[in-house]
């Protein structure tokens, strides 16, 4: 039943993502969603449990002793980007928001090179990977992860103009590639056996196809709708075949290997599902149709 649910999820997903890359009707409203979700008793369902951190502390304590939950980001619309005035919005930077007051404390963003994500995270310089981060077997070897809130796929983007000719994986080769480093992105391509550059970010790697310096890019559906075809930020460009459209992957959030805060977390995140506050701020991101029903 649960492989049948993620299946009609993903299709919902497909379609919605390339839909918005052939238009967009007006971008994301900037408005958070209701944060007054309490964390109660609930079975996590992953690997970790509610064990201390490796280090025999608990991250729940520390987080509130110092006052602030620290998330590792990059500039990824519509999960974490910024708005006018130069605060973090996004349906990942506001559920964020949410779960750091539910924990007594507040979100503080810092972008980080998505290559080093287990690095900086291990070494305390940030509290958690909240970022459209796929939970590839490596995140989950090297990561307490918690349970899956979102679905994606990796998406080919090429100049608008020739999208109808890069619908089959078979049809890239001789293309050159621009993919974000350390991200699923460029797992498909390696797999693929393609010739591709690595850049800081997905938004890098749109920037690098717009500018005509790589033929195509591999970055998440989700970014892809909300960036990629008429009314977006790149109307020249477009969405070709989707790469692991069959399997899909689905997206978690990633803290210190036994962390009590993955458990902190899937209660928040059962809470705030039922409260209504995940569809809420999904919708006012246009991401609803990929959020994993609880």
């Amino acid at each position: 039943m649960k492989k049948k649910l993620l299946a009609l999820l993903l299709a919902a997903l497909m379609l919605l993502s390339l839909a918005a890359c052939g238009g967009n009707d007006g971008g994301n409203v900037n408005n958070a969603a209701d944060t007054g979700s309490d964390a109660s008793a609930q079975d996590s369902g992953t690997d970790d449990g509610a064990e201390p951190s490796a280090d025999g502390e608990s991250d729940v304590a520390y987080i509130q002793s110092k006052g602030t939950l620290v998330v590792g980001i990059t500039d990824f619309e519509p999960m974490d980007y910024k708005d006018s005035s130069g605060e973090w919005i996004g349906f990942d930077a506001d559920m964020a928001k949410a779960f750091a007051e539910s924990l007594g404390a507040t979100a503080e963003f810092i972008e980080i090179n998505w290559d080093n994500k287990i690095m900086e995270l291990d070494s305390k310089a940030i509290d958690c990977v909240w970022n459209g981060m796929t939970l590839t077997d490596e995140v989950k070897d090297s990561m307490g992860t918690s349970e899956p809130y979102c679905l994606n796929a990796q998406v080919v983007v090429v100049a608008a103009d020739k999208v109808a000719d890069y619908q089959t994986a078979d049809s890239l080769s001789g293309l050159s590639f621009a993919v974000e480093a350390g991200s699923a992105g460029k797992a498909e391509v390696e797999a693929l056996g393609l010739d591709f550059i690595e850049m800081e970010t997905q938004a890098a790697a749109l920037m690098e196809v717009a500018a005509g310096a790589s033929d195509a890019c591999v970055i998440d559906s989700l970014m892809a709708g909300a960036m990629v075809g008429e009314g977006t930020s790149y109307p020249d460009l477009g969405c070709a075949v989707i790469l692991n459209e069959d399997e899909g992957e689905q997206y978690g959030v990633g803290f210190r290997k036994g962390s009590d805060l993955v458990d902190a977390f899937n209660n928040f995140w059962k809470d705030a599902y039922d409260a209504g506050t995940v569809m809420n701020t999904a919708t006012t991101y246009g991401v609803q149709e990929a959020i994993v029903e609880k």
